[in-house]
Order: C-alpha cells, then structure tokens, then sequence
C-alpha cells in the first residue's frame, strides 16, 4: 500500500498547484496592485477579461478538487479494509490515476479536442477499480 499512499500524497499536491497557472494568469491580467489588494476595482460587475486557457485552468483544478475526495477514500478504505493481497493492483491504478490527471489538466488547459473527457474516464475508471478491490 506504500505506492498507493504515494500516490495519493502526489494527486495532493497535484490538486494544490494546479490553481497556480490560474492565480499567475490572474495577476497579470489584473496587475499585481489589483491582485493584491483582492480585487479589481469595480469587480464583479467589471471583471477584466480573462483569457480562455486561464479559464480552463481554473475549471482543471476544480475538476480535480471534485474527484480527490472519492480517490481519497477508496485509497484509504483499500488500506484499511484491504488484506495486503491488493496492494499491487491498489498501486498500480493509483498511479494510473494520477497519471491521467496530469495529463487531463494538460489536456484541459491546453484545449486539446477530443481527448479531456477520455483521459478524465481513465482517472474515473482507476478509481472504480480501486473501490471495488476495497469491497470485493
């Protein structure tokens, strides 16, 4: 279970850089007296205009924020209910999964068509597979 705890910690600190690309573009955009200073003047009703890529990456990190809790808990239950005779299947879809969630938010941000939702479904997919090696 060592690996799977591995990369449960990694898919961690994935989901808390992933708003960074976001919050860079952000400051540019706004200036950094505006950035600093919360917000924009006039903001919300006058937000500056945001380039798409940073929407995306937003909308990246809170895909990942949305998915981590259920790959925390079946990691987690695979540790605790789990026998030990899982924990290479365990780790190997725990690293499939962070895996994929690398590549979707690359994938998201950059707008690469046809390709967010089947790499979403592969990260999906892992952690169905860990759930059912924690109950099964």
């Amino acid at each position: 279970m060592e690996t799977a705890y591995y990369y449960l910690a990694l898919s961690g600190i994935l989901t808390v850089l992933l708003w960074s690309p976001y919050i860079v573009g952000r400051m540019f955009v706004w200036g950094i007296p505006a950035f600093l200073h919360n917000y924009p003047e006039g903001f919300p009703a006058k937000e500056p205009e945001t380039p798409l890529w940073m929407d995306r990456a937003k909308r990246a990190h809170l895909n990942m924020v949305e998915t981590m809790p259920a790959f925390i808990a079946v990691v987690v239950a695979a540790g605790l209910l789990g026998d030990g005779s899982n924990a290479d299947t365990v780790a190997q879809w725990a690293q499939i999964f962070f895996f994929a969630r690398v590549v979707h938010a690359i994938v998201y941000i950059l707008a690469i068509p046809a390709l967010r939702t089947p790499v979403y479904l592969v990260s999906w997919a892992a952690i169905l597979v860990i759930g059912a090696q924690s109950v099964l």
